[in-house]
């Protein structure tokens, strides 16, 4: 994932506010407090953005993404 792309996503949650937890994104994860889980995802993102280790993250975050578009 480039530092662009990084940023696109980033801008994207700015933009759609916080959102009302719980969020369930499958059955094994649950975003109970949805600043943090920003947080924690992109930083590891903002740090090393090539790593392969970060590509749950990234799926993490895209599935967040389709979840606000598809009730927004």
């Amino acid at each position: 994932m480039t530092i662009q792309e990084i940023q696109q996503l980033e801008d994207f949650f700015a933009q759609a506010g916080k959102q009302q937890v719980p969020i369930y994104l499958n059955q094994a994860t649950v975003i109970t407090d949805y600043a943090h889980f920003l947080e924690s995802h992109f930083m590891p993102l903002r740090l090393n953005p090539d790593a392969k280790v970060n590509l749950p993250i990234i799926h993490r975050l895209k599935m967040l993404k389709l979840l606000i578009e598809s009730n927004g």
